[in-house]
């Protein structure tokens, strides 16, 4: 779960430090306190956008630091296949902006962003306030259900792969489609150009030694003086050249063995340095003689090499890229050789792999529909606990034009929330607050079977009140039995149910305005349920029933 969540230089945070617990956290303050910043950090920490624009000065660095605690195996498991190990069983991720750019860290490590998604995904699940949106595409609601099930992930995979095949087959048979003029245009093209990459006789590696031949010709001259220098001054042939020099030092030095035995050891290290002296003249004078090339040689080497570099501009990179690219013109041209055979062997096997998809889509189909009737009655019945008490809740399929890696299915979630009303696409009909508590209804529904240990909701209660506000109480209550839950609200009935309460303000310390976050104890978070029930002005009559609120949601705990 989220333990602690850092945030510095963002928006009109300085720096704060949040420590969540576990069950039911719930953020509460007043319109334009910042209750959105906090989302917008934790977003940001999630691998969301994090721009210059963001940070309160922009000079400074702005920081996200997110602290999860892991628990579940399930959980250990999936983070250890992104070869994240938890480290004393918690993960730290950390973004921060520095000089524009961003530096994403999982427990230190420089990771990509990709990867913090990735992490995220498995730790935690935040539901923003324009996520319900999602549900006015009917998109959404196919791949809601098939999340709900394994058995469907499955068979879409197998579906996918039969897709696959078909589009392929049918993008060969697309290729195919010429009539005999075009064809023998392009016969006679690849004719030519299998022909002039065979006249080459190219060999593998052949440039690469063509390339240091033509280097070292061109510039043998400046090769031929400078070693003809180096030779002047280490050769035997000058007077006054170093191996004279060495070779007269050694003489001399050897006069002192006369008078002096211990020299011995610096008469035999000079007589290695001339040894070594002469051997290397003797190889330079051979480097030197073997440097004279013939002219024709070098014209020789320039053409083959223009040779080549033409036909990489046409066929490849590489001498292998062009041979490879010989043989993919070699194996075209057989199959235009045979251009009806193969034509009439594609279109048996694309009937195959249709029908093998046709087949894998129905398995698909049916294992959807079947899901989806214990889904809707899931839902259903969450939707009943969240006041829609004559709700109609099913799915309607209908079959889509084409196949796709979907199979060929296409479906929404139908709704009726009135008796005597038709049912409708819930994209047709739900007002901003019905989907927020559809989406809360999904989300109870994948609750236990879900494995991501925080959920969090950013104002689910919005465009709700009176009882239907305390059933969504009830509701976030319940997911909490299985997970952490952090909400942001507005009302006290979910205020009340909170097994902690944090409160947001916006202060003006040192003439600048900072957003503030402070954890509640239960008379402070009595006193926020009191603000939230009565406004500005709290009697003794709106914190009585503040007190009893809690009281009675603190009696209906799960938990």
């Amino acid at each position: 779960m989220l333990r602690n969540m850092h945030i510095k230089n963002i928006v009109l945070i300085d720096e704060l430090d949040i420590d969540f617990e576990s069950g039911l956290n719930i953020l509460t303050g007043e319109t334009g306190a910042g209750k959105s910043i906090i989302v917008e950090a934790l977003g940001i920490g999630l691998g969301g956008r994090f721009s210059k624009e963001l940070l309160r000065y922009p000079e400074e660095t702005g920081l996200v630091e997110l602290t999860f605690s892991v628990e579940k195996d399930s959980v250990k498991s999936a983070l250890l296949s992104l070869e994240i190990t938890p480290e004393d069983g918690e993960i730290l991720i950390s973004r921060k902006l520095s000089g524009g750019r961003v530096i994403n860290r999982i427990n230190d490590e420089t990771v990509t962003l990709g990867k913090i998604k990735a992490a995220a995904e498995i730790l935690i699940n935040l539901h923003a306030q324009h996520e319900q949106q999602t549900l006015l595409k009917a998109s959404k609601h196919l791949e809601i259900l098939d999340t709900f099930s394994e058995e469907i992930l499955v068979q879409k995979n197998k579906t996918k792969e039969a897709y696959q095949a078909y589009a392929n087959i049918r993008e060969q048979l697309l290729n195919m489609q010429m009539d005999a003029g075009e064809r023998a245009k392009r016969m006679d093209f690849l004719q030519f150009e299998i022909h002039e990459i065979g006249e080459a006789h190219l060999m593998s590696g052949e440039d690469t030694e063509l390339e240091e031949v033509y280097k070292k010709i061109k510039n043998a001259k400046d090769i031929l003086s400078a070693a003809g220098e180096v030779y002047d001054i280490t050769g035997y042939e000058n007077n006054r050249s170093a191996g004279n020099e060495i070779s007269h030092a050694l003489q001399t030095l050897k006069k002192i063995l006369n008078y002096d035995p211990s020299a011995e050891g610096m008469v035999s290290m000079l007589t290695d340095i001339d040894a070594l002296t002469n051997d290397f003249n003797r190889e330079l004078k051979e480097y030197i003689s073997d440097m004279e090339f013939d002219p024709s040689v070098f014209e020789k080497t320039e053409e083959r090499l223009n040779d080549i570099n033409r036909l990489k501009a046409k066929y490849g990179r590489t001498i292998d890229e062009i041979l490879a690219a010989k043989d993919g013109f070699e194996k075209e041209y057989e199959e235009l050789c045979r251009y009806e055979e193969t034509l009439r062997s594609l279109q048996r096997k694309e009937e195959k792999v249709k029908e093998e998809l046709i087949r894998e889509s129905d398995i698909l189909t049916e294992l959807r529909k079947k899901h989806s009737v214990f889904l809707c009655k899931k839902i259903k019945e969450a939707l009943k606990e969240l006041n829609f008490s004559q709700v109609i809740f099913y799915m309607k399929f209908e079959e889509a034009k084409e196949y796709s890696a979907n199979g060929h299915d296409e479906a929404c979630f139908m709704i009726s929330t009135n008796v005597g009303e038709a049912e409708r696409p819930l994209y047709e009909v739900a007002s901003g607050g019905e989907l927020s508590r559809v989406m809360l209804a999904i989300k109870s529904c994948f609750a236990d079977t879900e494995d991501t240990p925080t959920l969090v909701f950013d104002e689910v209660d919005v465009g709700i009140s009176g009882i239907t506000a305390q059933k969504v109480a009830r509701m976030l209550q319940k997911i909490a039995a299985a997970h952490q839950v952090i909400s942001i609200t507005h009302l006290a009935q979910i205020a009340s149910m909170a097994d902690v309460n944090y409160k947001i303000d916006k202060k003006v310390v040192n003439n600048k305005t900072v957003t503030e976050i402070c954890k509640l104890d239960s008379e402070g978070a009595i006193l926020e349920i009191a603000r939230l029930l009565g406004g500005e002005h709290i009697s003794e009559q709106v914190l009585s029933s503040a007190r009893e609120m809690k009281g009675l949601a603190d009696t209906e705990k799960l938990y």
